[in-house]
């Protein structure tokens, strides 16, 4: 194995596990008589950072007291600091084939060959202690947590490793270069101090600026080392961001900074994942290392707020960082001011002063919706590029999912959808009912839980390529687990709407329907696993739409079904169904509360009018310094009131959206005092217009104080 000490790195020396052209022929020979294990996205990514070295000191996947070790105390057995578990999940079935003190071959999923690990140990973890202490949560909506709940293996394995090759890449090639290679051009350009900078998002206007700054004041170099590892669901697709990257690069200064791709999966493990991050480019030759504010947190249960305290990870970097050998260079939030039109750190604005948050999730959220980002918030050239991979809503794919019991009736509402879809035109649809996605790709699944389940999934697999090419996919499966359709949600919101319609159908109703004989079978004991009968129906908590067909079909009947696109809706929800006025008004409210937990009002004309109403009123009184003054005052106030509005209903958190609805208030309130003093000189016609504005100032601030009720 070959070891670079070039720059000191974590534990002393940079290792590299690759071996040379002599060993990798001799492993080769040796792995025709080897068990086989198969890597998964995740483990890919990790594998890759051993190889290279990018996770020195470590030598393979982890051992059990290693494990153990860092699960308890942050550090490898032998001391070493590290701060989360790097390890080799497998299931009990591949496990069963694998033997302490003998090799295997390390092979990706599709069987190419890239590495032989010796087997030092094989034990079943303790994976509640390990979210415990690794992500402090045992939230299944963690990442983290979920990937340990319900796709790790049982089994751990762990071992040093003999390198053949690393996975293979074909897109963005010369920005995918090692440790070691990225230190040599350190050593070529003359660079003495680097400042690493890790991010997820595409670099905006904010995040640009926090890399100018610490570049000044760490008086270094920069290296940015974007994620292009196993994404977090609903981030912009790397090949996206990376675009994004390029077209500022010549923002920098020339030689001043260096792109580099970095394969880790994310784990948004918080302080831990702050240390992980800063000992990684430690391993890039990293003399510094940017720490911003909840640096790799995820939103908590409700989504409101981070996980994990706001300064955890900077505490936990600034304990440990003279001993990983490089100097934090932390930041707050930069934030947007509207009423100064400019961006500062959130702990240099005034008390009172009113802002928005614009972190990179801020404005992916207001990318996917086709909400309207400020100007100061990123570079047209960024938004150029994230508009070509992800459109305005209209032009964005969906995907209608039904779920339901057997005979619910969910493939027959599909259908009417799935005709009426066709009859509009514009756009490519497919249907994807169970029975027929079982018979077309599913027909080697048995019934069992275990196969339903894969069903369900290559459906919402399906439908995702579908949505992914801006087509419409209506989904028409059982789908009786929560987590399943939570899953393919997710996957596919990352690529255009998603809309979730419960048929909830009486599951007598249903075994009245039965044309198949199936509620009768399960009933007799005959077919076991039976949804509804002996095995669970998870009824969806917020479903977009949710049907009683017996209900429906009375109210509603087939020829007033039909269906529409809403070009203005939230991104969750862009694509619905109309079945009456009434049903889509509940539908509608129940998007928007599911989505940004408040409601929004249809104010925007009422409040313009308002506006365009006090500028006639101004215009048409009489020249003097009074009036000019007060005129100005109420101008500005009566357009602030909707402009103001207008934000409020493109909040992205309740707080936000609070905030602007007591803006809008106060600026009505302020608007009635101003029009009081401006002078008629008795003027019968003024005095009457100034009488209806100023009664209409009144309507507005008491409508914007009940909505403050109601939220």
């Amino acid at each position: 194995m070959n070891q670079a000490n070039t720059y000191e790195a974590h534990g002393g020396a940079l290792i590299s596990l690759i071996v040379d052209e002599k060993r990798a022929l001799e492993l080769k020979a040796l792995t025709l008589e080897l068990p086989d294990i198969l890597l998964n996205s995740r483990q890919l990514c990790d594998f890759e950072l051993l190889a290279t070295g990018a996770f020195s000191p470590l030598e393979g996947f982890m051992i059990r007291k290693d494990y153990e070790a860092v699960v308890e105390r942050l550090r490898l057995a032998d001391d070493t600091l590290w701060p989360i578990p790097i390890c080799l999940d497998v299931s009990e079935d591949s496990a069963a084939d694998l033997k302490t003190g003998q090799p295997a071959a390390i092979r990706d999923p599709e069987g190419f060959l890239l590495a032989v690990m010796q087997i030092e140990d094989i034990w079943v973890p303790d994976r509640e202690k390990e979210a415990r202490d690794v992500y402090g949560t045992m939230d299944p909506k963690h990442p983290g947590v979920n990937y340990l709940r319900n796709t790790s293996g049982n089994i751990y394995i762990g071992g040093k490793l003999e390198v053949v090759s690393l996975p293979i890449h074909f897109d963005f090639r010369k920005l995918r270069q090692s440790p070691s290679e990225v230190r040599a051009v350190y050593t070529k350009l003359g660079w003495h101090r680097v400042v690493g900078f890790q991010t997820r998002n595409p670099l905006h206007r904010p995040q640009f600026e926090i890399t100018l700054r610490a570049m000044q004041q760490a008086n270094a170099n920069l290296l940015l080392l974007p994620l292009t590892g196993v994404r977090e669901g609903g981030n912009f697709d790397h090949y996206t961001r990376v675009r994004c990257y390029q077209a500022i690069a010549k923002r920098y200064p020339t030689d001043s900074h260096l792109l580099n791709l970095l394969p880790l999966a994310i784990r948004m493990a918080g302080p831990r994942n702050a240390l992980l991050h800063t000992i990684i480019a430690k391993n890039y030759g990293c003399t510094h290392f940017i720490i911003g504010r909840d640096h790799a947190s995820p939103r908590n249960g409700d989504g409101e707020k981070p996980l994990y305290g706001p300064n955890e990870a900077r505490d936990m970097v600034a304990e440990h960082c003279t001993e990983v050998g490089v100097e934090m260079v932390a930041f707050e939030e930069m934030v947007y001011l509207p009423f100064e039109d400019e961006l500062r750190f959130i702990d240099q604005v005034p008390a009172e002063t009113q802002y928005m948050s614009l972190t990179g999730t801020d404005i992916r959220n207001r990318v996917r919706s086709g909400r309207r980002i400020p100007d100061l918030a990123t570079f047209p050239e960024v938004l150029d590029e994230l508009q070509k991979g992800y459109p305005l809503p209209a032009s964005q794919g969906f995907t209608v999912f039904f779920t339901g019991l057997s005979g619910a009736g969910k493939s027959t509402i599909a259908k009417i959808l799935y005709s009426q879809f066709l009859e509009i035109g514009g756009r490519p649809v497919t249907l994807l009912d169970g029975d027929i996605v079982r018979h077309n790709l599913s027909s080697e699944l048995n019934f069992s839980k275990a196969h339903r389940d894969i069903n369900v999934r290559r459906i919402g697999f399906v439908a995702g390529e579908i949505t992914k090419n801006r087509g419409i996919a209506i989904c028409a499966p059982i789908a009786p687990y929560e987590n399943t359709r939570s899953e393919i949600r997710k996957e596919i919101e990352s690529y255009g709407g998603f809309f979730e319609i419960h048929v909830s159908t009486p599951i007598e109703v249903c075994e009245k329907r039965d044309r198949k004989g199936m509620y009768a079978k399960a009933r007799a004991g005959l077919v076991k696993g039976f949804t509804g009968v002996d095995d669970p129906y998870e009824t969806p908590e917020s479903p977009e739409l949710r049907i009683d067909t017996p209900t429906f079909l009375r109210k509603s009947p087939p020829g007033r079904f039909c269906c529409f696109w809403d070009k203005e809706d939230t991104c969750s929800a862009r694509s619905a169904l109309k079945i009456s006025n009434l049903e889509y008004r509940n539908a509608k409210q129940n998007i928007m509360t599911k989505k940004s937990n408040y409601k929004q009002y249809d104010l925007e004309d009422r409040t313009a009018e308002f506006a365009k109403n006090v500028r006639v009123f101004v215009k048409r009184l009489k020249w003097s310094i009074g009036n000019q003054e007060d005129g100005k005052q109420v101008v500005r106030l009566s357009g602030s009131v909707g402009a103001n509005y207008i934000e409020a209903n493109e909040a992205l958190s309740k707080k936000d959206f609070k905030m602007r609805i007591k803006i809008c208030r106060k600026e009505a309130k302020e608007s009635r005092y101003w029009l009081k003093l401006t002078d008629t000189e008795a003027s019968p016609d003024l005095e009457g217009l100034r009488a209806d504005l100023v009664q209409e100032a009144t309507e507005l601030m008491n409508i914007f104080g009940a909505i403050l009720q109601k939220s």
